[in-house]
């Protein structure tokens, strides 16, 4: 056997418990911005109905709570809904050496979402970043040399005629430039509060974003109409829906 790690897969730590959790951006940000990487970013508050028997299905109930100081507006309690309905997958790593590790399996999957008791005011943070990413800066650009003097053709110089027929846009002129995902979700919220339907391809048109990204925001923020005088549009889940309707009364 070759003493370097080229081709070699350490799998030591294949049957570790691994949990799988898919978190919002605010949350994200507050796990990033920890200057300490040994202080602890997060708890999870494990809770179990003591009456229920060994016989009883009902999934336990998850919670976390932020413990960073600079979480800001954003909300510091989370719901963690448990699934166990997915594909079984396993967790890889890649040291600087290019050695290949395999870290565990997953064991369980999370989505994250506000506590019923913050989702308001989640709601009034999306929207309010929605109005700061929507909102234009505009900047104005004094010109030293204002008598247009470097503007005016000197003698000696050739004019050439320029030809003003509009050329064809190239292929990667017309790709559309996909934007940051929260971005995107602060956007989306923005759209669906000055109506509450919109199809596909109209939410392409509104946001400029390719179809393929607007359908995985979709899948996440909305649910599909199959039927009814809405069939073929999207709107908010009840989640989102419910922390829109509150804060507008």
């Amino acid at each position: 056997m070759e003493n370097d790690n080229h081709g070699h897969l350490e799998t030591s730590k294949a049957d570790k418990a691994v949990w799988l959790m898919k978190c919002p951006t605010l949350a994200s940000r507050s796990f990033k911005t920890q200057e300490e990487p040994s202080r602890p970013v997060a708890k999870v508050i494990l809770s179990i109905d003591p009456l229920l028997s060994n016989d009883d299905n009902e999934l336990p109930q998850f919670t976390m709570e932020l413990l960073g100081p600079d979480c800001g507006n954003a909300p510091k309690s989370y719901s963690m809904d448990i699934s166990k309905d997915f594909i079984p997958m396993s967790v890889f790593s890649e040291s600087p050496q290019g050695k290949l590790t395999v870290e565990g399996k997953i064991l369980n999957k999370f989505d994250m979402r506000p506590h019923d008791e913050n989702i308001e005011n989640y709601g009034k943070l999306c929207r309010e970043r929605t109005n700061k990413y929507m909102t234009k800066s505009r900047q104005i650009q004094f010109i030293n040399n204002d008598t247009g003097s470097h503007m005016r053709p000197m003698p000696g110089m050739m004019i050439t005629s320029v030809d003003r027929r509009r050329q064809p846009a190239k292929a990667s002129e017309m790709k559309r430039t996909r934007r940051d995902r929260g971005e995107m979700e602060e956007i989306m919220f923005k759209l669906f509060e000055r109506q509450s339907n919109w199809t596909l391809r109209q939410l392409v048109q509104e946001t400029d974003q390719p179809e393929q990204f607007v359908k995985d925001l979709l899948k996440d923020l909305c649910v599909y109409n199959n039927k009814g005088v809405n069939q073929g549009s999207y709107e908010l889940k009840p989640e989102y829906k419910r922390a829109d309707d509150e804060s507008n009364h």
